[in-house]
């Protein structure tokens, strides 16, 4: 079965849907099967991949509601084995909705199991709340990357944050992990994104991200296009960083992409030639 991953943070404009859009799109463009789920009824992530917003198309609403399964409203992207389940501004309705159910907090979840098998990573995009769309998300995920700003405020919410972590894995899924804290939007210029850097490797520690995503204009620009940065300039320092995140994720997880085994392949057979013994140095 896939891997499924949550982007959330209840505060807004930390750059959870810039990541989970451009995670999503290295990850796949490595060569790994991905399906980006959008989650919040601004419905960012969807525009973001250049599919047109359309209140009549049936949406991940659609799928929640049980009206229709959710793989028959897939939708390709530009890049061949990145997929999207669409959001909508329907969602914003599904938390009054969905509270009449018992099954409020995981219809997700049961949504997602005939089609997560068919993946190597399911990354939900969260909305910018700790409503019932984020709990069906938290419920459905098993790890979880928390996108932040390295400001004083982003460590009160972080702290928030975990506790009502602690609350879900306890009441619906004890298998939910924290993957890793990333840092977005940095300038390591300043004394006080560097004084919140050591406050929370020292409380997260290796659940850090080594790899930080710097402020870009180019990674601003790109979701206007309808792309992901690493196709609207893959030569620009965003797009690097989100390739960096995205190997980093995959050797945590111990997940080795086609792309990196012909990588592999391609330099074993380039250091060792037929009829010819490997020199090293110093060499005779």
């Amino acid at each position: 079965m896939g891997k499924i991953l949550g982007i959330v943070n209840q505060k807004g404009g930390v750059g959870k849907t810039t990541t989970a859009i451009n995670l999503a799109a290295s990850l796949a463009l490595d060569g790994l099967k991905i399906l980006l789920v959008d989650c919040d009824p601004q419905a960012n992530a969807t525009s973001g991949l250049g599919v047109g917003r359309d209140d009549q198309r049936n949406s991940i609403y659609d799928v929640l509601m049980g009206e229709v399964a959710a793989a028959q409203i897939l939708l390709p992207t530009e890049i061949e084995t990145l997929t999207l389940l669409p959001g909508s501004k329907n969602l914003t309705g599904a938390n009054i909705e969905l509270a009449g159910y018992e099954d409020r907090a995981t219809k997700l979840r049961a949504a997602l199991e005939p089609i997560q098998g068919n993946y190597d990573v399911v990354v939900l995009d969260c909305p910018p709340a700790l409503d019932l769309l984020t709990l069906n998300a938290l419920a459905a995920a098993e790890s979880l990357i928390v996108p932040m700003q390295a400001e004083y405020f982003a460590l009160e919410g972080i702290s928030e944050l975990v506790s009502n972590l602690e609350r879900v894995r306890a009441a619906f899924n004890p298998r939910l992990t924290i993957e890793g804290v990333l840092l977005t939007m940095y300038d390591d210029r300043t004394n006080l994104a560097q004084q919140v850097t050591e406050t929370l490797r020292e409380f997260f520690k290796d659940r850090l991200f080594k790899t930080v995503i710097p402020r870009n204009i180019r990674l601003a620009e790109a979701p206007s296009h309808g792309k992901p940065v690493a196709l609207y300039d893959p030569r620009s320092r965003g797009a690097e960083a989100y390739f960096e995140l995205a190997a980093e994720y995959m050797d945590r997880n111990k997940i080795t992409s086609p792309k990196a085994e012909a990588r592999k392949t391609a330099q074993a057979q380039a250091a060792i030639k037929p009829g010819k013994t490997p020199r090293f140095w110093p060499y005779a």
